[in-house]
């Protein structure tokens, strides 16, 4: 088991700190809003399963900071995010890595709270996955990186949207690159609550510290029933959707020497 001591300051990507059983998680890159990367892609997975692994965690709340929750917004221009073709044994760790992340991030056995700060413009599907999704005023949800950024939508998107959204409107958002703004989000129900900026972290610590009251087991359980329905829809599909986002990038042209 996994001890916050030996992974609190692991990583590059994740701020992790703790209070009274609650884990706050924030992405950043730098101590600015996470700019999406390898390091992040790397990073990820294992903070996750350091995080699930450590028995004095009874609440995850996961946040950003600055104006994004997880930038930059890329394929506006049409630009492919891989230009080139990359090496297979790229392409084999953007896969395990891939999936590790989703699995691994289910595999937190607590309530997980996720409080978005800004616009999510890669990677929507992780915070709503989350049990509770509170978003500021001034996020959106849109999945920029993926097929407007010459990608398959394969590594999550296509199995979350579907579930959140029915399938008709899941195809449209990820065909059409549509931003789903903070109070259509909630409409949707893609979030719980929407709230301005400067409430939305205490508004998560609310929740955390009733949560966090609860026994130990109730908790660990009641994470286990809500997230088996997840778990079974990522095992079926998540490695389908990695394999065909990765051989599409097969067609692009070898890398110059």
């Amino acid at each position: 088991m996994a001890a916050l001591g030996s992974y609190a300051t692991k990583y590059e990507t994740v701020r992790l700190e703790r209070r009274d059983g609650i884990l706050q998680a924030t992405l950043h890159t730098g101590g600015d809003s996470l700019q999406w990367s390898f390091k992040a892609h790397e990073e990820l997975p294992e903070a996750f399963h350091d995080i699930a692994g450590d028995a004095e965690n009874k609440v995850v709340i996961l946040t950003g900071v600055g104006r994004e929750f997880i930038g930059p917004r890329v394929g506006a221009a049409g630009h492919p995010l891989f230009a080139t073709r990359p090496p297979l044994e790229m392409l084999e760790k953007i896969i395990w890595e891939g999936k590790q992340c989703l699995m691994n991030f289910l595999d937190i056995n607590v309530p997980v709270i996720a409080a978005v700060n800004g616009p999510v413009w890669r990677h929507a599907e992780l915070p709503l996955l989350a049990d509770i999704v509170l978003a500021a005023e001034t996020a959106c949800f849109e999945d920029s990186g993926h097929y407007h950024g010459g990608l398959v939508p394969g590594d999550g998107t296509h199995v979350v949207f579907p579930l959140l959204l029915g399938f008709n409107r899941a195809r449209y958002f990820l065909l059409t690159g549509e931003r789903i703004d903070a109070p259509r989000a909630l409409e949707l129900g893609l979030v719980g609550e929407v709230l301005p900026p400067d409430r939305l972290l205490a508004r998560a610590w609310e929740h955390a510290e009733r949560i966090a009251t609860r026994p130990r087991s109730l908790l660990r359980f009641t994470r286990a029933v809500l997230t088996e329905h997840l778990k079974r829809h990522m095992n079926e599909y998540l490695g389908f959707g990695l394999h065909a986002e990765m051989l599409a990038i097969l067609d692009r042209p070898d890398a110059p020497k």
